[in-house]
């Protein structure tokens, strides 16, 4: 693996070519009992390029997405995290990285970015060097044609650690992130120590499906995923134009406090260009090949330590539910007063959540 100087930033080109199979449609993972999960984070080492590699640089301060861009950071973010750019798994990643300590990868959910772990991010980084990616197809990170099934967004962030230089990390998803990571523990067991997984009952796959016509209550939350999942560009066409409409709506119905207008915003901003909506809906398109490859991958339980943290006014229990048949070490912790947006919700419980979960890791253990 090589890093070489690019003129936003250097890049590590590894190389995987996605699969592509066909499976039925499965919703378990998002009806089956109210659950959330919180995303899986590897803890290694620091934050350091191998010393044979030239350094991965800031990504360009033009960038709208970047940190150098966002609104109303912490006090003293800009300190500690920056932008970069790396070419890791054939395509170019945005990530954000600050701290010291052990590794720390967090996944963000749809429609959002590496923003949404941002009022976590600065206490994290006290004891952690903190990782936070945009996901393929989304934010700053190149949007290609395809590779949006679990396998290749797995591929994507172990290469992505790779090239920063950690090979054993902690990983925590939300949402769609608890999805990647998800696959991304269980196709690279011996790289993700811990695992934390917040705000959707189980990865899709792991469990059988429900019926087509759910309860009201279920479908209002639900019915993005076989609109998202249509691989036709009436998708793109019915919202293009109306992202704050469309966006805006999932941002209102998933419960809990009403998330701050700068930060909707942004989101909205971000998903609001014919590449970004086609990115963002990628990884609903391969939705039946995520469920096949997490029927083979639910054969074999994750061994590693399993933190699955729902909201009180979304998933609640749910997220731990939708786990237990598919892990060995399994904890579970409902947020009183949040809902399905619970890093930005509820902060300080989720720091308090993952701050216990983590602390053998710290530790060495």
């Amino acid at each position: 693996m090589s890093i070489s100087p690019m003129e936003s930033g250097d890049e590590t080109a590894v190389g995987t070519a996605p699969e592509r199979t066909r499976s039925g449609f499965s919703r378990r993972a998002f009806v089956g009992g109210a659950a959330a999960a919180a995303a899986g984070v590897s803890l290694v080492g620091t934050a350091v390029v191998p010393a044979a590699a030239a350094p991965v640089r800031r990504a360009s301060e033009q960038g709208f997405g970047s940190v150098s861009t966002a609104p109303r950071l912490p006090a003293g973010f800009t300190e500690t995290f920056k932008s970069r750019f790396v070419q890791a798994n054939g395509i170019r990643q945005h990530v954000v990285v600050g701290g010291d300590g052990p590794p720390l990868l967090l996944v963000h959910g749809w429609p959002q970015n590496w923003y949404a772990w941002r009022l976590l991010m600065p206490e994290l980084a006290k004891k952690y060097t903190v990782v936070v990616p945009d996901q393929r197809g989304i934010g700053l990170t190149e949007k290609p044609a395809a590779g949006y099934d679990t396998k290749t967004l797995a591929d994507d962030l172990a290469a992505l650690m790779r090239a920063l230089g950690h090979e054993r990390f902690a990983v925590a998803g939300h949402d769609t992130g608890l999805i990647i990571g998800y696959a991304l523990a269980a196709d690279h067991p011996g790289r993700v120590a811990r695992l934390a997984v917040a705000e959707v009952p189980g990865p899709p796959g792991t469990g059988p499906s429900p019926e087509l016509f759910i309860e009201e209550k279920y479908n209002n939350k639900l019915w993005h995923i076989p609109f998202n999942r249509v691989d036709h560009e009436i998708t793109e066409k019915l919202v293009r134009g109306r992202e704050d409409l469309f966006f805006g709506y999932e941002f209102d119905i998933q419960g809990g406090k009403r998330q701050p207008e700068y930060a909707r915003e942004y989101y909205v901003r971000l998903f609001s260009t014919p590449e970004a909506l086609r990115g963002g809906f990628g990884l609903y398109r391969a939705w039946d090949t995520i469920v096949a490859q997490n029927k083979e991958r639910a054969r074999t339980k994750l061994t590693m330590p399993v933190l699955a943290v729902g909201g009180a006014e979304s998933w609640g229990p749910g997220v731990g539910e939708g786990f237990k048949a598919i892990t060995t070490s399994l904890q579970t912790v409902v947020v009183p007063g949040a809902g399905h947006w619970i890093a930005e919700q509820a902060p300080a419980a989720m720091l308090d959540a993952l701050g216990a979960f983590l602390a053998p890791y710290r530790a060495g253990r």
